[in-house]
């Protein structure tokens, strides 16, 4: 048999869960038992690898998603671990933009939390092959089926058991291994670097053959061989047992299941085999595609070293002032010193230095190639979703889906002198972070920074202060709204006049009309080219946009909003780009007044978790927050409550709910959508 390739050999995977479930202290572990770090540093004492920043290391949560490599049994396994916090989603987008797979945790406590849903939901969308491991099977309260029951109904996916709790709560002790029928036991005297596989107990035979049934059973939907096998009721070779999950889950068919403990150390070495054995390889995933930006014909990229270069930016961070590009490579090779093509920018770049990254340490690379995740000195223009490949070769990929900021605070300098350097820090910020957006407001003079929420905009003050040493006031948090036109209306409008000594005159007439929620903006021409030149076209287009994006009543932008070019009037003499798009912008803005502008809001969807006695309390404080109840759910001693509340009722609501349920209630919060103001 050929030994594996270097692609074979190499998987890209990432870590991805609901706050709390345990992703970093897990990942933790997985650098300690891979050899990788010689130290299991720990989330609660701030020591975390992958935890690198000081917010981070305070808060005890991830913020910035951060990469690493280790060894397993001949498999290298770059690994991103990704934030829980909704308010940090765009770390999680963009990182499962470029891997191959991802394992899911889930704490055995909570089951399938909201920011689980969110997170797996991305992973759906971009076809990641994913494996579960459900974490804190030694906490009160543990209940190993009912999360896997949650995986289910609030998933829709398949899982597949491959291993069973050995007890829960206290009395956890390790795992049942349905593949190999053994009892999976590990010494903690060895920090769990040892493990012993024993026979199964008699009390636990009967179950473990159970689901080894079913397992099989599963297996047997991808492979001929163990359905005859299972009919036949003859043994199922390990290896062709393994090759069939393999096909399963790569399929996006199932989702092998895999417990433990993280913390005490257990389960996390099976879940290592798991990841060589299940996940797939850059060879597994269908070649990358996108389209040759000079003739739009569709490209796909083969995953091999002697294809030419494509490769995402998926990540840019600020690091003293240089920016470091983190890429995945999908074919090519890469070299120092290279010059290479980005075709979003059209514009060439140097590479200066290539790192292989280890959270904030790095190691200096000559060269990277087809399946790596590295980070690249030297790019100066390239921003995050930019492509990079060779200029006889281009390709353009599909860009990273980006987040509307809903929430703003104003923010000046205590130093009037500072002004200027504020604006440059806020620049290096929003080049990190494209989900944070700043503007001045031309009315106030401030300085207005936007984010993803309370904890988001926290984060990044805080930065201000430490990272860039710069005192900052800041005001209360804002909402950010938006504006949409309520009916159709239509309107004509000329624009006739002399500048600079030349006569400009163009007519135009648009059409407004609200679509969708969520739907996006959309301008349609409606005239042929035989009365309106595409030199023309492109400055009507043009006014309409950035009429949309200024706003046209309280200066908000303008969302779901269709515009139709109806007619023109072009005038041979007088006609130019200037005067159509005035006359465009200025007739959509009167078309729109016509239509009715009104303001629409964020609406958070909600989900408090709190014990059955303050259920009341809690509807009602939410009740008179204008919250919709959508639904309660009974789970042993406590309810989780689904509800839509309006952002702007919700600042301060950890300290409401804390009081309201003398501490032992929390919630979660993110975007749902927005809708029109009361």
């Amino acid at each position: 048999m050929a030994a594996p390739s270097r692609l074979q050999k190499i998987r890209n995977i990432g870590i991805m869960a609901h706050i709390d479930a345990g992703k970093t202290t897990l990942t933790e572990r997985i650098l300690y038992y891979t050899g990788k770090s010689h130290k299991m540093g720990e989330v609660h004492d701030g020591e975390a690898i992958m935890d690198w920043m000081p917010e981070e290391q305070e808060r005890g949560i991830t913020i910035t998603s951060a990469v690493t490599t280790c060894l397993w049994k001949e498999a290298v396994i770059n690994i991103i671990d990704t934030p829980g916090h909704v308010d940090f989603t765009i770390e999680v987008e963009r990182s499962l933009r470029v891997l191959d797979g991802a394992i899911g945790v889930f704490c055995a406590v909570g089951g399938v939390e909201p920011q689980s849903e969110t997170v797996w939901r991305q992973a759906d969308k971009y076809h990641l092959p994913k494996i579960v491991f459900i974490n804190k099977m030694d906490r009160v309260g543990a209940n190993f089926f009912n999360c896997v029951d949650m995986i289910k109904d609030r998933l829709h996916a398949d899982p597949l058991l491959l291993e069973l709790p050995h007890g829960q709560e206290e009395t956890f002790d390790g795992v049942i291994d349905l593949i190999k029928m053994k009892w999976i036991v590990w010494r903690k005297e060895s920090l769990g670097m040892e493990l012993e596989e024993r026979d199964i107990p008699e009390d636990d035979l009967e179950t473990a053959l159970e689901y080894r049934e079913q397992l099989i059973e599963k297996a047997a939907d991808f492979d001929d061989g163990i359905m005859e096998k299972y009919l036949a009721e003859t043994e199922v070779p390990l290896k062709d047992l393994q090759a069939a999950i393999r096909r399963g889950t790569i399929g996006l068919k199932i989702v092998p299941v895999f417990c433990g403990a993280a913390l005490r150390n257990q389960g996390v070495q099976p879940l290592l085999d798991g990841i060589v054995s299940y996940l797939p390889t850059p060879l597994d995933v269908p070649p990358v595609s996108g389209h040759d930006p000079n003739t739009g014909d569709n490209v796909t990229r083969p995953s091999a070293d002697t294809q030419p270069l494509s490769a995402l930016a998926f990540k840019i961070q600020m690091d003293q002032g240089r920016k470091v590009a983190y890429l995945r490579i999908y074919s090519g090779k890469l070299a120092t010193g290279a010059e290479v093509y980005n075709p979003t920018r059209q514009s060439f770049e140097k590479v200066s230095r290539i790192l292989k990254m280890h959270s904030n340490k790095r190691e200096r690379l000559d060269a990277a190639a087809a399946g790596d995740i590295v980070a690249v000195m030297g790019l100066k223009k390239t921003k995050t979703g930019d492509t990079l490949c060779p200029k006889d070769h281009p390709i353009l990929l599909e860009p990273i889906d980006i987040y509307e900021p809903v929430i703003s605070v104003a923010v000046e300098p205590k130093s009037i002198g500072d002004q200027e350097k504020l604006f440059q820090v806020l620049q290096s910020l929003a080049e990190e972070d494209p989900t944070f957006h700043f503007n001045q407001d031309e009315d106030t003079g401030q300085t207005i920074i936007s984010g993803m929420g309370e904890l988001h905009l926290e984060v990044l003050v805080h930065r201000i202060k430490r990272e860039h040493n710069l005192d900052v006031n800041v005001g209360k948090p804002q909402v950010v709204y938006r504006e949409c036109v309520k009916e159709k209306a239509e309107y004509t409008e000329t624009f006739d006049r002399e500048l600079a000594g030349s006569h400009h005159r163009a007519t135009v007439t648009l059409r407004v009309s609200p679509r969708t929620r969520g739907s996006g903006n959309r301008f349609i021409n409606q005239v042929s080219e035989e009365l309106l030149s595409a030199h023309f076209l492109a400055p009507i287009e043009e006014g309409v946009m950035e009429s949309m994006a200024g706003g046209v009543s309280a200066g908000y932008p303008m969302v779901d909003v269709r515009a139709e070019l109806l007619s023109v009037s072009v005038h041979p003499d007088f006609s130019s780009e200037m005067a159509f798009k005035i006359a465009s912008a200025l007739a959509f803005k009167a078309a729109c007044a016509k239509a009715q502008v009104i303001l629409l809001e964020p609406i958070m969807r909600v989900e408090v978790v709190v014990p059955e006695d303050f259920l009341g309390e809690v509807i009602g404080d939410l009740n008179a927050r204008r919250g919709k109840i959508e639904g309660i759910t009974p789970r042993a001693k406590i309810s989780v409550l689904q509800a839509s509340v309006p952002l702007r009722q919700m600042f301060g609501y950890s300290t409401a709910i804390r009081s309201a349920t003398q501490g032992r209630g929390s919630f979660t919060m993110y975007f749902s959508h927005y809708d029109q103001v009361d």
